[in-house]
């Protein structure tokens, strides 16, 4: 990090759409990742909205939170080893320093996701019935969790990090 807070000194001249523009063209970054280092660097607090899962559940109903929590306590019991974080403001799992899952709570549904879109591919035939987007899954808010695909999902993530 104590690279891009330089590089964001370098450029602390330019207009907020300058900035951005410059980390997505030069450096590849995504509106929302650029978005959080510009706001970051300007001392913005209010880009990390959540300290952990609990926290991140506190906002949403009952089912929500429920189907959430059954989503991680599933992967959490059967890797033990992987950490629960929050970032992008969103629960995620990582081993080491590779993100490996999150998920998100929407109005109408929730999103999961391994952090590496191939794995999609790789479980096309596990994922028949699902709303599979380009690097997302897309299940219900009262969604009977399928422990079997999620922890598939993890087991083909981590396998992938190994190559």
């Amino acid at each position: 990090m104590s690279y891009w807070f330089l590089v964001m000194k370098e450029i602390a001249d330019l207009k907020y759409p300058q900035q951005i523009a410059f980390l997505k063209q030069e450096h590849g970054f995504s509106q929302a990742h650029a978005n959080a280092l510009v706001m970051y660097s300007r001392g913005s607090k209010s880009s990390r909205r959540f300290d952990d899962l609990d926290g991140y559940l506190r906002g949403h109903d009952g089912v929500k939170s429920e189907t959430m929590k059954k989503i991680f306590g599933v992967i959490q019991k059967k890797y033990p080893k992987l950490e629960l974080v929050i970032a992008w403001n969103q629960p995620m799992f990582k081993l080491g320093d590779e993100y490996l899952f999150g998920a998100s709570i929407l109005k109408n549904h929730i999103l999961i996701a391994p952090w590496n879109a191939s794995i999609l591919l790789a479980m096309k035939e596990d994922l028949e019935g699902y709303k599979v987007n380009k690097k997302t899954i897309q299940v219900p808010i009262d969604w009977k969790v399928d422990e079997g695909v999620l922890i598939k999902m993890i087991k083909l993530n981590i396998q992938s990090l190994k190559r």
